[in-house]
């Protein structure tokens, strides 16, 4: 390695205090932004003197409404906390599954694994019921999601499809296949109950509620903090299959305990705000030239700017066609199949 490049990465370490910082600071912001707008706008003072009052009680002297009281605290709230949650677990997967295929197009929505999930989700709502009460359409979820999974990499050996790009026309198959399956499945259910599903295949945060945050939270942080204990793994398998197992990584077993965790993290997300494409796409790519290449400061930094992205994405769908409320899936189809359409541009370009 070069002195240029030493001094390159250097410099990029030294940065990741300070972008992190950064990134923290813009996350508050835009949690608050998003508590603060909607149909009924809430200045911001009084957002954060609502969550003061309700985390102890008798801090300061209320001098808003019991309705906006509600709004901040009962609606909009845990609608921004999940908002952070999903885009934070699904820019992670975007970035996992982009190491281990070696594809910069990798996505959860593009190979399959958010459609699995959906497919799951509608399965338990319409047909099994709710038989383990409110852990069955997460746990379905993610057993759809693995389900689509292992589909695709079935279907990716059957075929021979080793190159990169060839994996994500695999995925996008599977996905066409995976969500006839699902209009099936609606079809053949309740008509009256089939509106509800509308919700996990446009995607959307309106349902957010306080006791269901506990599940996300509960499947993104350890298998979140589990890809980036596996950074290194993760680094070498951005290489080369060959080069990883001179390592001593065990590649296929790897790539497997990855989508395992990809599965879960996407189908218990899919679970709560339906299908939302092109976050894991995007994120990972607007990271990169800040962070370097580096896992061990990828993840983290996904993490953060995946919600920031995905809070403002929400922000946009409340507030475009207000008072109606825009499935955020539709915002985040709209600019990352342009983000899509412009990588692929810069790729054949070779840039």
């Amino acid at each position: 390695m070069t002195d240029a490049s030493l001094t390159a990465a250097d410099h990029t370490f030294r940065r990741i205090p300070v972008l992190m910082a950064g990134g923290a600071l813009v996350l508050l912001a835009s949690v608050s932004i998003a508590i603060s707008v909607g149909a009924v706008s809430v200045p911001v003072a009084t957002v954060w003197g609502v969550v003061i009052d309700r985390i102890w009680p008798g801090l300061i002297e209320p001098t808003w409404s019991k309705g906006r009281a509600a709004i901040v605290w009962d609606i909009r709230f845990p609608r921004a906390l999940l908002a952070a949650m999903v885009g934070a677990g699904l820019a992670t997967v975007g970035a996992s599954l982009q190491a281990v295929t070696r594809n910069p197009l990798s996505d959860p929505h593009l190979l399959g694994i958010s459609s699995g999930g959906a497919f799951g989700a509608i399965l338990a709502l319409l047909h099994t019921g709710l038989f383990l009460g409110l852990l069955t359409v997460p746990l379905m979820a993610f057993l759809g999601a693995l389900a689509a999974t292992l589909i695709v990499l079935a279907v990716a050996r059957f075929t021979g499809a080793a190159s990169a790009d060839r994996l994500v026309l695999v995925g996008v198959a599977v996905s066409f296949i995976v969500m006839a399956a699902a209009n099936i499945l609606i079809f053949l259910g309740d008509p009256r109950a089939t509106h509800t599903v509308v919700f996990w295949m446009l995607g959307g945060l309106g349902l957010a509620q306080w006791s269901h945050l506990i599940y996300p939270l509960m499947i993104l942080i350890p298998c979140g903090a589990w890809l980036w204990f596996k950074s290194p793994q993760l680094n070498a398998m951005t290489i080369g299959d060959e080069t990883a197992a001179t390592l001593g990584l065990a590649v296929g077993r790897f790539r497997l305990q990855v989508f395992v965790a990809g599965a879960l993290i996407t189908g218990v997300m899919v679970a709560f705000s339906g299908i939302i494409g092109f976050v894991g796409l995007m994120v990972p790519h607007m990271v990169r030239p800040l962070t370097g290449g580096d896992f061990r400061r990828v993840l983290p930094a996904c993490m953060l700017f995946g919600a920031v992205f995905l809070l403002w994405a929400d922000i946009l769908a409340r507030t475009v066609m207000s008072p109606e409320d825009l499935p955020i899936g539709i915002v985040t189809g709209l600019i990352g199949g342009l983000f899509f359409v412009w990588l692929l541009g810069r790729r054949a370009g070779g840039t």
